[in-house]
């Protein structure tokens, strides 16, 4: 249990399922209460429902793309609780798709969920915490997408970079009202998304040959970090993306038992 977070309120986006869904439930389980913000209304309901956490979570439709939407779960949470301590801003998409194949509608559909929708909730989420005595914590979703390239994602890639700058500018920014931002950067992480995308030969091959800690990561890897930078822990900590990938971006690419083939 992360002490520090007893009691506190946690604004979180992207809530329903996969990362964040883990991500709420570590920080129910540390004692916070939570604003579940999710456009999915059917799987955030079965996400309050597994979470099991009675008036400590309070579940909110809505798209990140939409800051009337935004605003209103904002004073929701405020009306509740009487303040927002930390965000957790992980909404967001991907999709695979050749740089050439790439649609105008595509790109703007995954730039406006993960980058516009992460600087809409920030921004309003902000606002609120620079009107609190004790500031307040930002976590934005990044990728280690957003750090080294990957074929076929240059939409979802270039989002993430843009994630990772807007954390940067964001820390500069809103260190006098005492709110430090921070960003994670997960890589390949197994999750409902990824199911979508990627068939198991192909996980199966990326933990043998790309992850030196031969694992794919899980929603609760994620979660840890999140309820880390969140806690008093990391109170020295802002303008940072911790990046939890199994070691893969700490090398070339290439494992120590990869080659020969087999060995």
């Amino acid at each position: 249990m992360t002490a520090s977070l007893q009691d506190k309120v946690v604004f979180a986006t992207g809530a329903a399922r996969g990362l964040c869904k883990a991500i709420v439930a570590r920080y129910l389980r540390d004692g916070a209460n939570v604003l579940a913000f999710d456009y999915h209304a059917e799987n955030l309901h079965a996400a309050a429902q597994s979470w099991d956490a009675g008036d400590r979570v309070l579940t909110w439709v809505g798209d990140v793309r939409n800051r009337a939407e935004i605003q209103a779960a904002v004073n929701a949470a405020v009306a509740r609780w009487g303040r927002i301590d930390v965000l957790a801003n992980v909404a967001g998409v991907a999709r695979e798709d050749h740089f050439l194949e790439i649609t105008p509608e595509e790109w703007q559909r995954i730039v406006d969920i993960n980058l516009t929708g992460v600087f809409n909730v920030a921004q309003l989420v902000a606002r609120r915490m620079a009107q609190q005595p004790g500031g307040g914590v930002i976590i934005n979703m990044a990728s280690k997408n957003g750090l080294t390239g990957e074929v076929k994602y240059a939409h979802y890639n270039a989002s993430k970079g843009g994630v990772v700058m807007l954390t940067k500018t964001m820390a500069l920014d809103l260190a006098d009202n005492n709110i430090r931002v921070n960003a994670v950067a997960p890589g390949y992480i197994h999750t409902p998304m990824a199911d979508e995308i990627d068939p198991p030969e192909f996980m199966d091959f990326y933990k043998d040959r790309l992850i030196p800690l031969n694992r794919l990561g899980t929603p609760e890897d994620v979660a840890g970090a999140f309820a880390f930078l969140a806690s008093d822990d990391a109170l020295f900590m802002t303008g940072h993306t911790l990046v939890i990938d199994g070691g893969q971006t700490a090398g070339d690419g290439r494992k120590l038992r990869a080659f020969p083939p087999g060995a």
